[in-house]
């Protein structure tokens, strides 16, 4: 059986983010995907957004990592002159009920570091975006968009420069817990591994991998994974607003709001669809209920103007209706098998926090370096 020093299951963004980390620590690292490229599933399927972190229980990891990941983003998009830019964001209220829990949501922003929260009534908003109808808004300027292939492809040139190597189309079927530590990843073809150090980071595969690699005398049992597709829709002609516009959240996710690429396109969404079979087709006659969401704070949207775009799977680790989820890092202290961390439930704020939660992975790694 061959033996590797460390290896990372999955090269979404947040998988390469922590193999460039782990290699600049000076780990072997080897990073292992199934598909015939990196970030070919929810970290190039969703708005592209670096978020401002302000919803997220303040003792979350989500808080934790979302302020501190969306600076060091943009310091290392400007270093590395990936596009992005620094948009801003009106989270709106159309309804003086919702009005009256922006303040709340203000403050919970600030308390997880978002600067340059505002207020807003409706007239100062629609001084900002005159085609904007609502109650009242929050300002966030700190939130921006980013080319998330370009910056895979420069945590990738990273990794790879501190001497990670990345396997393509190498589908991990199985993983087990290895007796000296550390964990064997059945491959497809017929082959295993012994890997001293695994972090996994398999995005919507992750629970099913977790699952062979977890104590039957653990603490908690390992998560189980769920499935929210968002679909998106996008605008024909041009883009209303020059700001990203979000309604307040609903359950599951954050509502369909619009979002705007770096060429100025728009695109509507994410819905929330709770699936049982990963799947990518947008069903067109789920846009009929998109024009009553967006016409709520853009009543002028033309009949028409919506046609189905993309779909991406949030990798949810609780079911429908149940209150929100947080990040899961799980090391040896949660599933009793040294060596290995399992990252579960990594959805939204996971391509903003990239960075601090690779630094926050590899310092868990770092902590079984012994094995």
């Amino acid at each position: 059986m061959e033996r590797l020093d460390t290896v990372v299951v999955g090269a979404g963004v947040v998988g390469l983010a922590v193999a460039r980390a782990l290699a600049r620590a000076g780990r072997e690292v080897t990073i292992v995907e199934k598909a015939s490229s990196f970030g070919t599933g929810t970290s190039s399927r969703n708005s592209e957004v670096l978020h401002a972190g302000l919803y997220y229980p303040a003792d979350s990891l989500r808080a934790k990592v979302c302020s501190p990941g969306r600076n060091a983003l943009y310091a290392y998009c400007a270093e590395r002159q990936i596009p992005h830019r620094r948009i801003g964001k009106l989270l709106v209220a159309c309804s003086p009920e919702e009005a009256d829990r922006l303040p709340a949501i203000r403050a919970q922003a600030e308390a997880n570091g978002a600067e340059g929260m505002r207020l807003l009534d409706a007239a100062e908003a629609r001084a900002l975006e005159p085609e904007l109808v609502c109650t009242a808004a929050i300002l966030s300027p700190a939130t921006g968009i980013v080319d998330s292939h370009a910056l895979m492809l420069a945590l990738l040139a990273d990794a790879e420069a501190a001497g990670a190597t990345l396997a393509i189309e190498t589908p991990v079927e199985r993983l087990a817990p290895h007796p000296e530590g550390g964990a064997v990843l059945d491959c497809a073809g017929g082959f295993a591994v012994h890997a001293r150090h695994l972090v996994n980071a398999a995005g919507l595969g992750a629970c099913g991998l977790a699952a062979g690699c977890w104590s039957a005398r653990a603490a908690l049992p390992c998560p189980r994974a769920y499935m929210a597709k968002g679909n998106y829709f996008a605008l024909a002609g041009k883009a209303p607003f020059s700001r990203l516009v979000y309604p307040l959240p609903q359950p599951g996710g954050l509502g369909v709001h619009i979002t705007l690429d770096l060429g100025g396109r728009a695109r509507f969404g994410p819905d929330v669809e709770w699936i049982a079979d990963e799947n990518y087709d947008v069903d067109p006659a789920r846009g009929e209920r998109f024009y009553g969401a967006i016409r709520r704070y853009w009543p002028g949207l033309p009949d028409g103007a919506l046609t189905p775009d993309m779909a991406g799977i949030r990798p949810k680790i609780v079911p429908e209706g149940a209150p929100a989820q947080d990040f899961v890092v799980a090391g040896e202290e949660t599933h009793g098998i040294p060596g290995v961390v399992h990252l579960l439930g990594i959805e939204s704020p996971g391509l903003t926090s990239c960075l601090a939660l690779a630094d926050f992975v590899a310092g868990r790694v770092a902590v079984g370096a012994a094995v």
